[in-house]
């Protein structure tokens, strides 16, 4: 399908997203959060899709936050119904069964930072910042993010940040555990290439099963999430990729998985 606010090329099994609105910081309005959900829904079940990268179009900025013009205008119900929609949409990333890697090339403040604390994983450029500032403007973070950041950094840390609005350079979204890495600019996109070249070619069912497992475990208590692991872990060994996984291993050779 066309997308007015996404640009989406796919090749070698990674699908790269690139939220493409420049002159608003790629700012997301009700339109790109839709173009996004429905990006991510074309990737559940395509086969030469193992892997995305989520980036922004040029040099300043991921995302910047929601698009203020539509948020100014909200009534209560129209509130609730706009979280709503970045929240669903935002659930689809994170419960995508593929990796999801954030390529976080500049600015991610707001619902930028909310998209990529639905990512998998982070990787930073050096001139990145990140921030959740929504209390400066009289709201809260609406897309996820006062759920997904205590959940990453800690109930404390989350709260100074989201609670003062105060935005992070990406050496200290390093340190509290915000993102995964921290690279140069020009470096960020092969970076996020390695490693989702990595996974891909480690078996797609142990590597769905592996984001998922973890995802619904920080939702319960650790006896259930374990009970929820050996589940999986039976089930992984009724696949044929389990068996040619174990053999290419003893057999000294790289695994050829097919996803069965």
């Amino acid at each position: 399908m066309t997308y007015e606010n996404l640009i989406v090329e796919t090749s070698g099994g990674i699908a790269r997203v690139t939220v493409n609105r420049p002159k608003v910081l790629n700012a997301l309005n009700e339109a790109t959060i839709r173009e996004i959900d429905a990006a991510f829904a074309s990737f559940e079940h395509a086969p030469d899709v193992g892997a995305v990268i989520l980036t922004g179009a040029g040099e300043k900025a991921f995302v910047a936050g929601a698009d203020i013009n539509e948020l100014a205008k909200m009534s209560a119900l129209g509130g609730e119904a706009s979280s709503r929609l970045g929240q669903t949409a935002f659930a689809r990333i994170e419960n995508l069964g593929k990796p999801v890697i954030a390529a976080v090339n500049g600015f991610a403040l707001g619902g930028g930072c909310e998209l990529a604390l639905a990512c998998h994983m982070r990787f930073a450029s050096d001139n990145a910042k990140l921030g959740l500032p929504e209390v400066g403007l009289g709201i809260i973070p609406g897309y996820g993010g006062t759920q997904r950041l205590p959940r990453l950094i800690g109930l404390g840390r989350a709260l100074e940040l989201i609670c003062s609005g105060r935005m992070v350079d990406a050496a200290e979204a390093y340190r509290l555990g915000i993102v995964n890495a921290v690279v140069p600019q020009a470096d960020l996109l092969a970076h996020a290439e390695k490693v989702a070249n990595e996974i891909l070619a480690k078996g797609p069912i142990a590597v769905r099963f592996a984001l998922n497992t973890a995802i619904r475990g920080l939702e319960t208590d650790l006896d259930h999430g374990q009970a929820q692991e050996s589940v999986a872990f039976g089930l992984l060994a009724a696949t044929e990729d389990m068996r040619e996984g174990m053999k290419a291993f003893l057999e000294k050779r790289k695994a050829a998985f097919t996803g069965k």
